[in-house]
């Protein structure tokens, strides 16, 4: 692993060498008005009160009824909401169970002893929401392995351009799973919000040889061939190793509603901008940036979206429409997000991560380790090693996936 010295070093170089093949400040001004200019349209939608997160129904998705206007307007968001994927009262059955595997294999006290484990979002203003670190319980991995779910993520990879030098990027027809948390947030909850921020890697966006070539048409100044749904070189990327810095790549990240909750239930929020990243990347790159600064980019986090730099992109930022149980919300990678910092609501506001990680390479190969500690009951290799789960009572095993459950596992 790389010292912070030789980071902020491959930072500076990474910079001189970026900066030397295109006007900077020129590209920038173009993205920072491209952005100024989404932004007025999402305002402008608010001030209709008309939704800004595009949304479908399950059933369009079997029923193949989504329209071309539909997918050129998802592709533009970067993020949906897919309505009914599951059964609102399996859902709510699936929220009820997972409260009752917390409670009956006392992980509050548990929690205690392993208080300050995760460091992954301890930079992000408001520290971590309500989000245990649950895996490998029987409604999680119900859902994950659900021909429902799986329908759905063949849709969503579909949005992408698979096509690379090397041939197809990845499989958007098969997904391995990628074993995430819960979050349970209480009604009242003041403190424990997430500020803007981007997961998937910070600092390597601009350093890593096949982040460089994702990101290839900004680097050179060509602003309008840079396409967010090109998936080549995405998958080859390496990110700082780092608990809780997701080893998959992900075509989306998501999650899965147990509860119904909307913009006052302390939920998420996002800049629904697919194209962004120009913004962002060429950012970092101008004069008023310390020459071993990526905007406070720092390793091992996720990348910060702050008001001292990105304010034009905040000023773009939404709270998703109202969801139910069973409903399901994505967003694109790149995409900013945030967890409010107070839940006004009433009740609950629970949520099942669950992302898009589809068959290639480099998600077999940390599949291969995730399965190994499910086997343990252990946290996924990607996580805290906390393994709370290790002697609880009503723990998923391998004796309870489906054939397309083990395929998913790579088993």
């Amino acid at each position: 692993m790389e010292t912070i010295k030789q980071i902020q070093q491959s930072i500076i170089t990474s910079k001189e060498l970026l900066r030397t093949h295109f006007n900077v400040k020129k590209s920038f001004e173009i993205a920072q008005s491209n952005i100024k200019n989404e932004v007025d349209d999402i305002l402008e939608m608010q001030h209709k009160e008309a939704p800004v997160i595009p949304e479908i129904d399950y059933k369009s998705i079997i029923n193949g009824e989504i329209s071309f206007n539909e997918i050129d307007n998802i592709k533009r968001r970067g993020a949906l909401i897919i309505r009914n994927v599951f059964d609102d009262q399996q859902a709510s059955e699936w929220n009820d169970e997972v409260g009752e595997y917390i409670l009956s294999n006392d992980y509050f006290t548990k929690s205690l002893e392993r208080e300050g484990m995760d460091q992954y979002f301890s930079q992000l203003k408001s520290g971590a929401p309500q989000i245990f670190g649950i895996y490998w319980s029987r409604p999680q991995m119900l859902a994950r392995q659900s021909q429902s779910m799986a329908t759905t993520k063949k849709f969503l990879n579909s949005l992408w351009n698979i096509s690379s030098p090397y041939g197809d990027e990845f499989d958007p027809n098969n997904d391995f799973i990628y074993a995430d948390r819960i979050r349970r947030r209480e009604p009242g909850d003041e403190t424990l919000g997430l500020s803007p921020h981007i997961d998937g890697g910070s600092f390597e966006r601009w350093t890593d040889p096949a982040f460089q070539k994702v990101y290839g048409s900004v680097f050179n100044g060509d602003l309008n061939s840079y396409d967010p749904w090109n998936a080549a070189y995405r998958t080859q990327t390496k990110e700082y190793n780092s608990p809780a810095v997701c080893s998959m790549f992900r075509t989306f990240q998501g999650w899965t509603a147990l509860t119904a909750q909307g913009p006052s239930d302390g939920t998420l929020s996002l800049i629904p901008i697919a194209n962004s990243m120009s913004y962002l990347l060429l950012r970092a790159l101008q004069d008023d940036i310390a020459p071993d600064s990526l905007c406070d980019a720092t390793p091992g986090r996720p990348l910060l979206i702050s008001n001292n730099y990105h304010q034009d992109l905040l000023d773009g930022i939404v709270t998703i429409q109202d969801v139910n149980p069973g409903d399901t919300v994505w967003w694109h990678p790149d995409l900013t997000h945030s967890v409010a910092d107070k839940h006004t609501g009433k009740d609950f506001s629970n949520v099942m991560f669950i992302g898009s990680s589809p068959q290639c390479e480099k998600n077999l190969k940390y599949a291969k380790l995730q399965t190994q500690n499910f086997l343990l009951g252990k946290s996924p290799p990607d996580f805290a090693a906390e393994d709370y789960e290790v002697d609880f009572n009503g723990r998923f095993t391998v004796k309870d996936l489906s054939d397309l459950g083990r395929t998913q596992m790579g088993l």
